[in-house]
């Protein structure tokens, strides 16, 4: 039988039954107490399955959509993105004792000089109700003795194409901490051999963070870019726990100087 056979015959008996159990309540009133208390014990036999259905239902309907795209963004924006860490799960979750240039995902690459290795780096899922993205990134710390610890996000073909000098980037995050650390963000633009980067400091103590990175004040050759990242770096995150809730990235053409 086919699916949509099996899905007709699925909707018949449930309508069969509804009227069933509609036309018993109507009738309760009158009813034979011998049929009556069999219904009752069928009737709150199906409520028990019922409610644990509902229940769980409402809460994971509540959870944000798996796979959303939709992100508040510059009006003008020709270009935006939610990188598919935040958007959906991962084949793996989560490293213990992180080593330089790990990857969780195809977009995520933590580098660090830290010989002890003592970084987690996992998924979770968003449980907030305020939450847009699906799932975030957690990333703890533990004793940290090197000088410098990154997690690099590779931008798409997408935010490349077209580019212009007069374009500006913008990034958008929701960031928890344990403790308070210095966060930056660097955009690196390759153009044919060279490398340009702007970096931006992130509001302390912030959790909706955004910073913009305006092409107008660099050095790029639009015309020969060919790749992007940005470095979110981290500054003395040992005894810390980070929670990228989202991040999201746009681009718009810049208001005429």
């Amino acid at each position: 039988m086919s699916q949509d056979g099996g899905r007709f015959l699925e909707r018949l008996f449930h309508q069969r039954m509804m009227r069933r159990w509609a036309r018993a309540a109507r009738f309760a009133q009158k009813a034979d107490l011998a049929v009556l208390r069999d219904q009752r014990g069928r009737a709150r036999a199906l409520k028990t399955h019922l409610d644990t259905l509902i229940h769980r239902a409402e809460d994971r309907l509540a959870l944000p959509y798996v796979g959303a795209r939709s992100f508040p963004k510059p009006y003008n924006a020709d270009w935006a993105w939610r990188p598919d860490f935040w958007r959906g799960p991962l084949p793996r979750t989560g490293i213990s004792s992180v080593g330089t240039k790990e990857q969780l995902g195809p977009e995520v690459t933590v580098f660090h000089d830290c010989p002890l290795r003592e970084i987690t780096l996992r998924q979770v899922r968003n449980l907030r109700e305020e939450d847009l993205a699906p799932y975030g990134l957690r990333m703890e710390v533990f004793r940290f003795s090197g000088s410098f610890l990154s997690l690099v996000i590779d931008l798409p073909t997408a935010g490349l194409q077209g580019i212009k000098a007069s374009h500006v980037y913008r990034l958008d995050a929701i960031i928890e901490m344990e403790s308070s650390l210095e966060l930056f963000a660097r955009l690196n633009i390759k153009h044919g051999p060279n490398t340009e980067q702007i970096v931006r400091e992130l509001p302390l103590n912030d959790k909706d963070v955004s910073v913009e990175f305006d092409l107008a004040y660099s050095d790029v050759n639009d015309k020969r870019v060919d790749k992007a990242w940005v470095d979110i770096i981290f500054e003395g995150p040992d005894m810390n726990q980070v929670t990228l809730r989202d991040l999201t990235f746009s681009r718009r053409p810049r208001a005429a100087l």
